[in-house]
């Protein structure tokens, strides 16, 4: 097998599935243990690349039509060129990240002939080696569809999991700090309670009933992450739930939040980016899912629990408002709090 010294990555995804194709990064290093790797990603998911121990170097790309004019895309082809890259892989299919390898004259650039959905795209002309993903996309893990792409390429037949980035004294300082915030306990227990868009985000009154019923049974402290914008809509959760909860909305950043699931016993969360960067710490963990499927996101942790009433018009794409069981989806309110409570104890134990 030919050896490449100097390899691009592109992930241009979102938070979670930056985290899973770390997978497949993984198995590339595995193919190639003496090459360099580079990943072109957004800003905002920086520290998931940054310091991670299957990436060496990075390089961002805002991926926003507005923000990116021609004379940035010039300079963004200049740079990657004056790297030298041997090979580029593609885990996005986007056409800009596949027009700069081109324009970069990167000489093997390889991508996948599908990877979100099964619609063809003239994007893979850009590509001189195009990877046929043969399995179902909706049923297979999307970390093993990136990690298919690598197989496809450089014929490894092994799996990896996600990477993260590695917890710095920085880090860990700013988890103690917001854990010496929390009443003293036995047990630590987290929340996520918003999703990305409303299929995604369980009842808030559901969330207050599993708390209130794990604060019956355990000795426990609890606190909700997420971002920022999410900090109101926690302050809403918190309002319903009898028991006491610290609100961190925004208080961390990535590495920060690793570092913080990492000392908690606990997490109930929504599917989530967050929810794969808690799986990388082995965190026991709950994840109700409403219109998105377990199958292709769940959580790559031994101790994870997923739960989803599995509604026949599911996975779908479907606004809220557009759901026929609107205002109260089933694919969200059929998921009830018996169901997660149940979990959480099997965990907790």
């Amino acid at each position: 097998m030919k050896q490449y010294k100097n390899i691009l990555v592109n992930a241009l995804v979102n938070l979670g599935d930056v985290v899973l194709t770390t997978s497949a990064v993984a198995l590339l290093k595995k193919a190639y243990p003496e090459a360099k790797i580079t990943i072109l990603v957004k800003p905002v998911v920086r520290e998931a690349v940054e310091n991670n121990p299957v990436i060496d170097d990075v390089i961002l790309f805002q991926y926003k039509a507005k923000e990116n004019s021609l004379g940035k895309m010039l300079d963004m082809v200049k740079e990657i060129k004056n790297r030298h890259f041997d090979l580029s892989v593609s885990f996005d299919r986007k056409l800009r990240p596949a027009l700069l390898c081109w324009l970069a004259g990167i000489p093997v650039r390889v991508g996948p002939d599908r990877v979100f959905d099964d619609k063809p795209s003239k994007v893979t002309w850009l590509y001189t080696d195009v990877v046929s993903i043969r399995h179902d996309l909706e049923t297979t893990l999307q970390a093993e569809t990136y990690q298919a792409i690598v197989r496809g390429f450089t014929g490894q037949t092994g799996h990896e999991v996600p990477a993260f980035s590695r917890l710095t004294p920085s880090s860990k300082g700013k988890a103690e700090e917001l854990l010496q915030w929390l009443p003293k306990a036995q047990k630590k227990i987290a929340l996520c309670v918003k999703g990305t868009f409303e299929l995604k985000t369980w009842p808030k009154e559901y969330f207050a009933k599993v708390v209130d019923e794990l604060a019956a049974r355990y000795d426990a402290a609890f606190f909700i992450v997420g971002a920022p914008n999410d900090r109101s809509y926690a302050d809403e959760v918190i309002a319903a739930m009898r028991q006491p909860a610290m609100n961190f909305c925004g208080e961390t950043g990535l590495v920060d939040l690793a570092a913080l699931l990492s000392r908690a016993d606990l997490l109930v969360t929504v599917d989530t980016g967050a929810t794969h960067i808690a799986a990388t710490t082995g965190i026991p963990m709950v994840t109700m899912y409403g219109c998105t499927s377990p199958k292709r996101w769940h959580p790559i942790n031994e101790n994870a629990r997923v739960l989803t009433s599995q509604e026949p018009c599911c996975p779908c794409t479907c606004r809220a408002d557009e759901c026929p069981s609107n205002p109260k989806p089933n694919c969200l309110w059929h998921v009830t709090p018996e169901m997660v409570y149940k979990q959480c104890v099997a965990l907790l134990g």
